[in-house]
């Protein structure tokens, strides 16, 4: 496809926030080596992070109209069909983005290997350029990664690249009723977590470390217990946190495979502080609170990542 511009998202460093948070450097740093932290390593994450960037925007604006987006304004932003997606940043930054981006393919840049896992993020501050070029001659291959959407009865709509939290905002004991598959219960739990096939290796895989921990606790022997998913395919894997059995609620729907044909249904019975949150961002939110019924299911449209 044509691109007309290309949208280059990062967010703010740690040192950044720190500045933010203590309204200077020197109060920061002073806050910091007060405390027996190491100011220096935050500095150089930060120079670091700014080489790179003034790098990849140089190069940018060289080739297209170019507008850096701070992560902040991600939801209020509105990308056009022909925008090129650019993330420089960590992971989640682009798990994050993606969610915003629609249709728009997303090119991923680790601006810094040495501290990013980078799972995410394919191409580097040596390669990005030839990611460039390919895609804007349509030559680029890609990977697909589907998505989970949540549909409330009353219209509103939240993404996750990687997972779902549903349940109260503190993560108290969370009361819904849940369906699934011809079948209804009421339960009372810490919340379920519902996971994609990108998010899988995550907040899932612990809960997988719990159970299989337990039953080394227990003595019993178990080979270890996982769920992998592809990242295309159309699944997510849900799983109730800490499920409590009482005279009204039950602990049988505890877990399954949400497919096109098999959704997930929720009623929630919390008066108050119920949330939805999508990929351990908090601030991501829908209120979940009693009257409210959500849909999760797999979104018909999947994240289009360029590989190097």
């Amino acid at each position: 496809m044509d691109f007309d511009r290309i949208i280059l998202v990062k967010s703010k460093t740690r040192l950044e926030q720190l500045v933010e948070r203590f309204n200077s450097k020197a109060q920061a740093k002073f806050y910091i080596e007060h405390n027996g932290g190491d100011f220096a390593a935050y500095e150089a994450e930060h120079n670091t992070f700014y080489e790179s960037l003034l790098t990849v925007q140089k190069s940018l604006t060289q080739t297209l109209k170019t507008t850096v987006l701070d992560k902040t304004y991600l939801p209020s932003f509105l990308f056009a069909p022909a925008d090129l997606v650019v993330v420089i940043g960590q992971d989640g930054l682009v798990a994050n983005t993606a969610k915003y981006a629609g249709s728009n393919p997303v090119l991923a840049i680790n601006p810094d290997p040495q501290r990013n896992n980078g799972v995410l993020l394919p191409f580097t501050i040596e390669t990005f350029q030839t990611g460039i070029q390919k895609a804007l001659k349509a030559q680029a291959s890609f990977k697909q990664i589907t998505l989970a959407e949540a549909q409330l009865n009353d219209g509103q709509k939240l993404l996750a690249f990687n997972d779902f939290y549903i349940g109260k905002s503190n993560h108290t004991s969370a009361r819904y009723k849940l369906s699934f598959r011809g079948q209804t219960e009421v339960q009372s739990s810490s919340g379920l977590i519902v996971s994609t096939g990108a998010g899988a290796t995550g907040w899932l895989s612990s809960v997988f470390n719990e159970l299989n921990g337990l039953f080394s606790f227990l003595g019993l022997d178990q080979s270890p217990c996982s769920y992998a998913m592809n990242w295309d395919e159309d699944r997510l894997c849900f799983i109730v946190r800490e499920p409590f059995k009482s005279p009204y609620t039950g602990a049988n729907l505890v877990a399954g495979s949400v497919t096109t044909e098999s959704q997930l249904v929720i009623e929630s019975q919390m008066p108050d502080d119920g949330v939805i949150f999508s990929d351990g961002i908090l601030e991501d939110f829908i209120a979940f609170n009693s009257g409210k019924t959500v849909t999760i299911s797999t979104a018909k449209e999947k994240v289009k990542l360029y590989q190097n």
